[in-house]
């Protein structure tokens, strides 16, 4: 199956899954749930794409092994993110930015984790490069570790079995099998409608922030998450 590379070749499920196989998956989906080098990996389309290749055969391995693999590397992924930020602390939030990281993508998350509170966690699993950092928010914030291993696994399950089933549902119909570039782009542009969403109400804020005049003065930049807010008492 050749599909549209979506971004730079290398980053195309179809050329991912043909070179590494299963277990570069597994690293891929690992890496994106938690490491700060791993914001920009395709998972949504790479999962789905997988259960495609299985359903149809392109893909030699059991679909069921292929989820719960995908599944135990999401939590664990999300786990050294956790680690990650509890050890770092809020020394993150004055991290200078590189070409692999911006401090941006760590405000965008601390602002998801903190509208959304535990349920984030299950939340960002559909929201590219937030799914990366909100774990490591998390662990910043010194979050009950009870809450978020039982958080941190209901996201895994659901993001990483229900995106492969659905591809492997969806690789039944004819349709889709003939039409899997088209799909791929829909799966890519429905999973930044919601970063798509978050930039217009920020301009909006920004532009009424304009309107009200200068004595208004810009919106001061969030503060790192106090250690303790979401910690067992």
């Amino acid at each position: 199956m050749n599909t549209l590379a979506l971004g730079p070749s290398w980053l195309d499920p179809d050329y991912l899954l043909n070179q590494f196989g299963i277990y570069g998956l597994l690293l891929i989906v690992f890496a994106e749930s938690g490491l700060l080098i791993g914001f920009f990996l395709p998972g949504d389309s790479l999962l789905f794409t997988t259960g495609l290749l299985i359903t149809t055969a392109q893909l030699k391995f059991p679909l069921w092994l292929a989820i719960v693999l995908i599944c135990v590397a999401a939590i664990v992924g999300d786990q050294a993110g956790y680690l990650f930020g509890k050890k770092v602390g809020p020394a993150l939030f004055k991290r200078p930015d590189s070409r692999l990281f911006k401090q941006e993508n760590v405000t965008k998350a601390n602002e998801f984790f903190e509208k959304h509170g535990p349920k984030s966690l299950v939340l960002a699993r559909f929201v590219p490069i937030v799914r990366t950092f909100t774990p490591i928010i998390a662990g910043v914030s010194s979050m009950r570790y009870r809450s978020f291993i039982t958080f941190n696994i209901v996201g895994g399950i659901v993001w990483g079995a229900g995106v492969t089933l659905l591809g492997a549902w969806l690789g039944r119909i004819a349709f889709v099998r003939e039409n899997i570039e088209a799909m791929l782009i829909l799966i890519v542009l429905i999973s930044i409608v919601p970063i798509i969403i978050e930039f217009v109400k920020a301009r909006g804020q920004s532009k009424r922030a304009a309107a009200a005049g200068p004595g208004a003065g810009p919106t001061p930049p969030p503060a790192p998450p106090q250690r303790g807010r979401h910690a067992k008492r």
